[in-house]
């Protein structure tokens, strides 16, 4: 009797989607940092490498997100790195400041050079700041002690002040009194308040005489003795807490000057 044949059933050797599937990966990591490179954006490399990582689970250091990528240096960064981080705007704000700073400072030496022909350093006093050119006059060169009247001998200084004032483009300014913290009571003048505040609109009235002062450029005001320069327990501190602040406010913001 014949042997009947035994039929085996045939299987499919699929040992070959081993490394096909390796390939796929290696080409597609070779596509995306040739696309990185082409873009010039690491960030968006790492976020395409993380998500690719993700979905290859089962791979390991192909797309490690520490992979560097060479930047081409199509776009170097200028050495003034301030003009590209700058809008022409702000650019422009930046020139006019420093126009203004020399404009103050020029006036500045005028008024310096006034003080020490006329032997003033003592009573007067400069200082350029960010909020302006500040000019500061000792009580002692304008009034008598506990008078808000400006001296006669001393409205010269006033007059001189006015005419160094007086600039092109106009610039708005602030008179300020400031006493020390000596108690005073007198029948016109009632606190130190009043006394600052007196005081300073008195010597805005003697720059006003200058016709080339407008009004509406000129501002007063008193701090009586709650704005201190120096302490007032002593007698040089409380001279210098006696004063009057001139302050040339700039036409443009100084504080962008750097």
């Amino acid at each position: 009797m014949a042997k009947k044949k035994k039929h085996h059933e045939d299987h499919v050797d699929e040992t070959w989607l081993i490394p096909y599937a390796d390939m796929l990966t290696l080409l597609l990591a070779l596509f995306i940092v040739l696309f990185a490179m082409s873009e010039v954006d690491a960030q968006k490399f790492k976020q395409m490498a993380s998500a690719f990582r993700n979905e290859f689970t089962s791979g390991t250091g192909v797309m490690e997100e520490q992979a560097t990528i060479p930047t081409p240096d199509t776009n170097p960064i200028p050495k003034d790195t301030e003009s590209i981080a700058l809008s022409k705007e702000e650019q422009k704000q930046l020139e006019e400041a420093k126009k203004e700073l020399e404009a103050l400072e020029e006036l500045q030496k005028k008024i310096n050079s006034y003080i020490q022909s006329n032997k003033l350093t003592s009573s007067l006093q400069t200082q350029l700041t960010e909020n302006g050119l500040l000019i500061t006059i000792l009580d002692n060169a304008l009034f008598d002690s506990g008078s808000a009247i400006v001296k006669p001998g001393s409205r010269e200084i006033g007059k001189k002040l006015s005419e160094l004032l007086v600039t092109t483009p106009p610039r708005n300014i602030v008179i300020a009194g400031h006493t020390d913290n000596v108690p005073i009571n007198k029948p016109d003048i009632q606190s130190n308040w009043e006394l600052s505040a007196f005081r300073g609109i008195n010597f805005m009235r003697v720059l006003l005489e200058n016709p080339g002062l407008k009004p509406n450029q000129v501002s007063a005001s008193g701090y009586g003795e709650y704005r201190p320069k120096a302490d007032n327990k002593t007698a040089e501190g409380r001279a210098k807490n006696r004063r009057v602040e001139v302050l040339v406010l700039p036409n443009a913001n100084l504080k962008s000057v750097k």
